[in-house]
């Protein structure tokens, strides 16, 4: 059985191929029979909790006869925070259709991209699948509930730094710093104006539960411990979990390729670390003059801070994938090419997706 070390090596090797693959392919979009509604959920699911299990049966109530999609992160296993998952998107997938999805799909590679470039590729995602629904989940607070009628009119609003605008008229709607799940609604709605997806009344907000820990549930996976966490956890994620642990595939949370980031950095020229995505030429030239390193610790050290408080593990993730720039630009023009299943309920569902979405090409990957 390989370590954890090598399965996070194979398969962040595996994804790059993966994703050279991706950036040569053109979408191709068809006739779709309108016979179901499309309802499109992004969530990371690392793992799922009884909160992401509320916004989808909440969602399915509202629009019964609906295909739920799940649009899982995939490529490389890195977070918008730059940071591993707890499992792979496969696993992820397995509990979300044995929670109450019907398809799953594979989402950008968040942990090499901006916030915004990440957003824009949901919005894409979305508009492909032609989505009829998109729900999320939020967190209340005193003015937002206007910012999210604004939205559920289909009217653009954007994120800027600590304040909230309406992309027509300029008016500052809010101000002050966003909740995490806020800011993903608000720069989601930025990126759908963007590519002009009509989302009136497309929205549909299901508050957040209380009660869930991400600390507390990530604590439980690393211990291996998962009766502390279960009245987060719904008993299919801790089956799934279970699975995976025995499999010495999870937890991976805390596992990254070191010997490739290392190994890149003191070895690589100038030129090719410049290259890479999010690796700005202060950072570059730190590293430049710092090498060689012998950990990860003197690595980040040496990465600039950047305009988000992830910024230095986002660009560990970089150097993990080495993925540059321009292939990184080009990828996000043509996303989605294709759109890879990673689970379905059965095969009767998963025809009737087939026949509803517009963009061909579809990957069975179940």
């Amino acid at each position: 059985m390989p370590s954890k070390k090598e399965f996070v090596r194979n398969f962040i090797e595996r994804d790059r191929k993966l994703l050279l693959e991706d950036v040569h392919k053109n979408p191709e979009y068809g006739e779709k029979s309108n016979e179901f509604k499309i309802i499109a959920d992004f969530t990371e699911y690392s793992p799922l909790h009884i909160g992401h299990r509320h916004c989808m049966v909440e969602a399915k109530k509202k629009v019964e006869d609906g295909i739920f999609i799940a649009v899982v992160p995939g490529l490389f296993e890195r977070s918008g925070r730059g940071l591993p998952y707890i499992m792979t998107r496969h696993a992820r997938a397995d509990a979300a259709v044995a929670v109450g999805a019907d398809i799953v799909v594979e989402g950008p590679p968040m942990g090499i991209m901006g916030s915004g470039q990440y957003s824009l590729c949901l919005a894409k995602i979305f508009k492909a699948l032609d989505a009829d629904y998109i729900p999320r989940g939020y967190k209340p607070l005193p003015g937002f509930e206007k910012i999210l009628q604004r939205i559920s009119d289909g009217k653009g609003v954007a994120p800027k730094p600590y304040k909230i605008i309406d992309m027509d008229t300029k008016e500052v709607l809010r101000t002050g710093k966003l909740h995490e799940d806020n800011y993903v609604i608000v720069s989601l709605s930025r990126s759908l104006t963007k590519i002009n997806f009509d989302f009136k009344d497309k929205f549909i907000f299901v508050k957040r539960i209380e009660g869930v820990s991400g600390t507390i549930i990530r604590e439980a996976v690393l211990n291996q411990d998962l009766n502390s966490a279960k009245e987060m956890l719904p008993s299919e994620t801790i089956e799934v979990l279970e699975k995976e642990i025995e499999a010495n595939k999870a937890p991976l949370h805390n596992i990254r390729d070191e010997d490739g980031i290392i190994n890149i950095v003191n070895n690589g020229s100038e030129e090719y670390l410049k290259s890479l995505a999010l690796l700005d030429d202060k950072t570059v030239l730190s590293l430049m003059e710092d090498r060689p390193f012998e950990n990860i610790s003197e690595i980040e050290e040496c990465i600039s801070r950047g305009f988000s408080r992830h910024f230095k593990t986002r660009v560990l993730s970089s150097l993990e994938a080495r993925i540059d720039k321009e292939t990184v630009s080009e990828y996000i023009e043509r996303y989605p090419s294709v759109i890879r299943v990673l689970k379905y309920k059965d095969k009767d569902t998963l025809k009737n997706f087939k026949d509803n979405i517009p963009l061909g090409g579809l990957e069975i990957w179940q």
